[in-house]
């Protein structure tokens, strides 16, 4: 078996099931890279992480802490490609989210704005100020009326060839972020880049997963 690490060519087994590289004298568990295999295959393909905990038989604290993780490099990810294609984009527009189970006239401040770009068939996220920081004024009923007409009819300002594809990511991240209760606002932003991700992928949101399966 090849050294994960410098990838020569030798190893050898110890006792305590790992391998060690004859070259670089470095440990590892061929166990625990089966197992990231076997979660990252199961996150690349968009199962949730109580499907992956009972399909592999592991502890769903396990599974979470992993895709935690996964959802932390895919940010990244996104980000550098972006980085490396800025320059083709071709339209964009703002978004204002507010999950279905909240009522708009009572947690319109819980708003979460973010603004997405198109370029290629693809879509990139910004996340935006909060709505808290938008200056309105949520107590204003004028300002309050704008906002949530808003959120009703998700307004479009710019026309092109690209927006339906921005339209169709909108769509695709509400399917998609409804199989998750509570995401706290610091995290957000990595659901939201996990959905960008899975997007540009064609990997269709939940509830299609599971009509296929």
């Amino acid at each position: 078996m090849k050294c994960i690490y410098c990838l020569h060519p030798y190893t050898y087994a110890l006792g305590d099931k790992q391998r060690k590289c004859n070259r670089c004298k470095r440990k590892f568990s061929p166990a625990k890279i089966q197992r990231e295999k076997a979660l990252r295959d199961a996150f690349t393909k968009g199962y949730s992480a109580t499907q992956t905990s009972r399909e592999l038989q592991m502890h769903i604290a396990t599974v979470l802490k992993y895709f935690d993780r996964f959802r932390r490099e895919i940010a990244l990810e996104c980000d550098m490609y972006y980085q490396q294609h800025a320059h083709l984009v071709t339209d964009y527009d703002e978004y204002l989210y507010l999950p279905k189970s909240l009522d708009p006239e009572k947690d319109i401040g819980k708003v979460k704005h973010f603004l997405t770009l198109a370029y290629e068939g693809k879509v990139y996220n910004l996340m935006m100020p909060s709505v808290a920081r938008l200056g309105l004024d949520t107590d204003n009923r004028d300002e309050r009326k704008l906002l949530e007409k808003y959120l009703t009819f998700r307004k479009i300002s710019k026309l092109s060839t690209q927006r339906s594809i921005i339209r169709r990511f909108w769509e695709y991240f509400e399917s998609f972020i409804c199989q998750y209760k509570g995401v706290s606002d610091d995290r957000f932003v990595f659901y939201l880049k996990e959905a960008e991700w899975h997007f540009n992928r064609g990997i269709p949101p939940a509830p299609e997963r599971s009509r296929r399966r």
